[in-house]
């Protein structure tokens, strides 16, 4: 039998009139691992921080069994800033010790891209005042894990963390034996970690069996049975549904309920996106140029981020961009958005980035813009515009679309200067919608946002009618919102990944194991270079060939879009439709075949 580790005994917590937690009665046992999810401002981390007895309740009480080992993550660490990162994370341990721990070099590794700390100016010797905040959350992340624990409690521990150290942490949590809770808004981790799930919705906390993927499917089928009056909140959790059983590419969780019962609960639902009206829509706002870069080059100082780049962003495109911390994500789309800014006057180091002239651009920074603190809500909001146009003939209000970003009619009114962090992150972004803009570029724009905000957002995109870039460490929603995904893999190249987000974690496995010094080897007579080892003649041809079938897939796809928006825009020419319907079918099998060649390539090399 599981032995109960805390528990939380009909606690209430008040804050100004507000009750977040009212009454809530539930524990935690060896084995358990907990997501917990809910809007911004509900109680998640006041809820975690009365489990962990880090504050207490105003009623009720939160008990441990004894000799509890305790390991809380918080949104603000307790780091020395006099002190060395060895000081905090390895202690006073000898460097033989902790360096012959295969747990310890994992933990450093898994978070840091190896045991000397690469990024940090003196690695294990850096100082720790002057890192910055996430460096300074991986350092208190890393010296938790570190110890030995009976229960985890972590408070957003995959902000900061780039997809190889998401995926890292998502396997050692669990590998762990610890039992875990944790708040996270990252949802592909949710599916990996979590075995059950709280939502901490008005006071309360409901409980779900499973990890993400079983939740939203549990929680529509509760509400679909429990209340009518729901239904806007009930469709945006079946529409999720459809994704979850149809379409994201990366669903490792199944749903543990009935299958039928799930399949019912969709069978209505349509697919997220109408790519081929989406496509129409997209060519009569922005023509045939969005934008085009030949032969680019982007440097900081004397490291040049990319190099020799011809790529095209054409209309309609929904482009995930990856890559590891400083590879030129955000470099890229900077140059770009200052040539579109600029009217083209402000070009890169090298190359050329030409603008379409209907572009309007639309880009949310990782900076929170700075707005008057006296501005209300609404305000904010309505100095941008009035009224927005979604597209196919849906129009918003801007009171309306704050009630679909979770500011309510009260919420409104409330002073800009009173708004958390992510409440702000919320306000950036609707001021950017309002602008009605048909190209956009996200960087990072899941920072700070709630599941709940999240799916409104993606919900929000599935009928915008334009161009959209994404930068992201959030695998779910970047799967969710584009077609394709590029990658910078730091070797100032941009690629084309047909297979995604796994093939670029793959792609980084490799790259990890070539770079690792190699054990020597006793000498050998010299031997013929075999083919398909890098270097050789062999490898040299695939590479090439690789290149040449990214481009082709390019230009395959944007042959498609344009005979969507061909057959959408003339579909009662069914003489023409019927000749566009038979190129299509050419082009996909062209396609399918490239991607096979593409992936015997890949691996060969």
């Amino acid at each position: 039998m599981a032995i109960n580790l805390a528990n939380l005994e009909a606690v209430s917590k008040v804050y100004g009139t507000r009750a977040l937690l009212d009454g809530v009665s539930l524990g935690v046992s060896e084995g358990d691992r907990i997501g917990v999810v809910g809007r911004n401002g509900d109680g998640k981390t006041t809820l975690i921080r009365l489990l962990a007895r880090v504050e207490e309740p105003d009623s009720g009480r939160a008990t441990h069994a004894g000799g509890l080992r305790l390991g809380v993550l918080t949104q603000h660490d307790s780091l020395d800033p006099a002190a060395t990162v060895r000081h905090e994370v390895i202690g006073d341990l000898a460097d033989h010790e902790w360096a012959g721990d295969a747990r310890i070099r994992d933990i450093l590794t898994g978070l840091f891209g190896g045991l000397g700390l690469p990024g940090f100016p003196q690695g294990l010797d850096t100082v720790i005042g002057p890192l910055s905040g996430g460096e300074r959350r991986r350092i208190a992340l890393a010296k938790l894990l570190i110890a030995e624990q009976d229960l985890i409690v972590l408070d957003e521990p995959t902000n900061h963390l780039d997809v190889e150290g998401i995926t890292w942490l998502a396997g050692h949590l669990r590998a762990r034996r610890s039992a875990l809770v944790v708040v996270t808004h990252d949802r592909w981790f949710l599916d990996q970690v979590a075995t059950r799930m709280w939502d901490v919705q008005r006071g309360a906390v409901h409980e779900y069996e499973g990890g993400y993927s079983d939740y939203v499917f549990a929680r529509a089928e509760r509400e679909r049975i429990a209340a009518a009056e729901e239904s806007k909140r009930q469709n945006l959790m079946r529409k999720e549904l459809a994704w979850l059983r149809r379409g994201a590419p990366a669903r490792t969780s199944k749903p543990r309920f009935r299958i039928e019962a799930a399949n019912e609960l969709i069978a209505d639902v349509p697919p997220p996106r109408d790519s081929a009206e989406l496509m129409k829509f997209a060519n009569s706002r922005l023509g045939k140029t969005v934008f085009d870069l030949e032969d680019v080059t982007i440097q900081v100082g004397a490291r040049k981020l990319v190099e020799h780049l011809t790529w095209q962003l054409g209309p309609g495109d929904r482009i995930g961009l990856v890559g590891v911390n400083g590879s030129g994500k955000t470099s890229l789309l900077r140059a770009m958005s200052q040539a579109a800014d600029s009217g083209g006057e402000r070009q890169p180091a090298a190359g050329r980035v030409t603008v379409g002239r209907t572009v309007r651009l639309g880009y949310l920074s990782q900076e929170v813009a700075e707005l008057a603190a006296d501005w209300r809500v609404l305000e904010a909001v309505e100095r941008v515009r009035q009224r927005v146009d979604l597209g196919k003939g849906r129009e918003m209000t801007a009171s309306q679309l704050c009630e679909r970003f979770g500011f309510g009619k009260e919420k409104q009114w409330t002073p800009v200067g009173d708004l958390s962090g992510g409440e702000r992150r919320r306000l950036q972004l609707l001021r950017l919608l309002m602008d009605e803009p048909n190209v956009l570029f996200l960087d990072e724009p899941t920072n700070d946002l709630d599941i709940e905000t999240l799916a409104q957002l993606e919900d929000l995109l599935d009928g915008w009618p334009g161009s959209l870039v994404v930068i992201s460490h959030d695998r779910y929603f970047v799967e969710r919102t584009t077609d394709r995904v590029y990658a910078l893999l730091g070797d100032a190249r941009l690629r084309m990944l047909p297979r995604g987000i796994d093939e670029y974690l793959e792609r980084r496995a490799a790259m990890a194991e070539d770079a690792a010094p190699a054990a020597p080897k006793p000498a050998a007579e010299p031997r013929q270079r075999p083919a398909g080892v890098p270097g050789s003649k062999d490898a040299r041809a695939a590479k090439k060939e690789l290149q040449r079938i990214e481009r082709r897939l390019d230009r395959i796809s944007e042959g498609e879009s344009r005979l969507h928006a061909e057959i959408a825009a003339n579909a009662t020419d069914f003489e023409r439709v019927a000749k566009w319907d038979a190129e299509l079918r050419e082009l996909a099998a062209e396609r399918d075949e490239l991607e096979t060649r593409w992936l015997e390539l890949a691996e060969t090399g």
